[in-house]
């Protein structure tokens, strides 16, 4: 993981939540904000890994960038 994050315009902190709470919580989210806004999302839920470019790629979203340091994942979301 880098030091440097990219720039994001909100952040859903979904620690300690276990799948499928994450996606749902992303969904509800994106709906308050706006096509090209970026979306910091954390997460400690392994299965993140595969469901958050799962939403991006279904949803049309893009995947700036993911991150992991330790049991954290970090993912930069660029809404469409």
């Amino acid at each position: 993981m880098t030091d440097t994050l990219p720039t994001f315009d909100d952040t859903l902190d979904t620690t300690g939540l276990y799948c499928p709470e994450p996606i749902m919580l992303m969904h509800n989210k994106v709906r308050d904000m706006a096509a090209g806004q970026v979306l910091q999302v954390i997460a400690t839920d392994p299965a993140t890994t595969r469901d958050v470019p799962k939403f991006c790629q279904f949803l049309g979203h893009e995947l700036l960038d993911k991150q992991v340091r330790d049991d954290e994942y970090r993912y930069f979301i660029r809404l469409a």
